[in-house]
C-alpha cells in the first residue's frame, strides 16, 4: 500500500522524493492559513488562491500510538512502530509516523525533524518524523 499521485498531489509528492516537505499556505487576502493535507481550497476561509510553500520540516510531537499489530503491507513488516500526529512549525497537524525513538522514550511537546523513508519502485517517499538532537 503505497500513496497514489495524482495531477493535484505530484508536486508534493516529486517534492518528497527530493528529501522536501511542502504545505498549502493561503493567499486569500485577511487569511494566510497553512495547511496539511493538501487540498485545492482553503480550508478556513474557503479560498482556491492556495500554492505550496516549503515546509521547514520542524516539528512537536502532539499525539502518538505505538501500534503492535497490523496485518496489512507494508506496515506488519515494521511492527511495533509509532502513528503519530504532529504540529508542524508552519501551523497545520499532520498524520505521521516518529522513527528512530521507542514510544516509551516520546513525550508530547518534544522537537522533531522531518526525515523521509524511500518508497523504492512502488511509490514515493514518505515523510516521518525523528526526534530533534541538536548538534554541539
Amino acid at each position: 500500500m503505497t500513496p497514489d499521485a495524482d495531477a493535484f498531489t505530484r508536486p508534493y509528492w516529486d517534492a518528497a522524493n527530493q528529501g522536501r516537505l511542502l504545505i498549502r499556505r493561503c493567499h486569500a487576502a485577511g487569511c494566510g492559513a497553512a495547511h496539511h493535507y493538501p487540498r485545492e481550497f482553503c480550508p478556513r476561509c474557503w479560498s482556491e488562491d492556495v500554492h505550496w510553500e516549503r515546509a521547514s520540516g520542524r516539528a512537536s510531537l502532539y499525539t502518538w500510538s505505538v501500534v503492535h499489530m497490523n496485518d496489512l503491507s507494508p506496515f506488519s513488516g515494521r511492527l511495533p512502530y509509532t502513528a503519530a500526529v504532529v504540529d508542524l512549525a508552519e501551523g497545520p497537524r499532520m498524520m505521521t509516523e516518529v522513527v528512530g525513538c521507542p514510544g516509551s522514550a516520546l513525550r508530547v511537546g518534544m522537537d522533531l525533524y522531518v526525515h523521509f523513508r524511500p518508497g523504492g519502485a512502488d511509490g514515493p517517499a514518505v515523510p516521518v518524523f525523528r526526534v530533534f538532537r541538536p548538534t554541539v
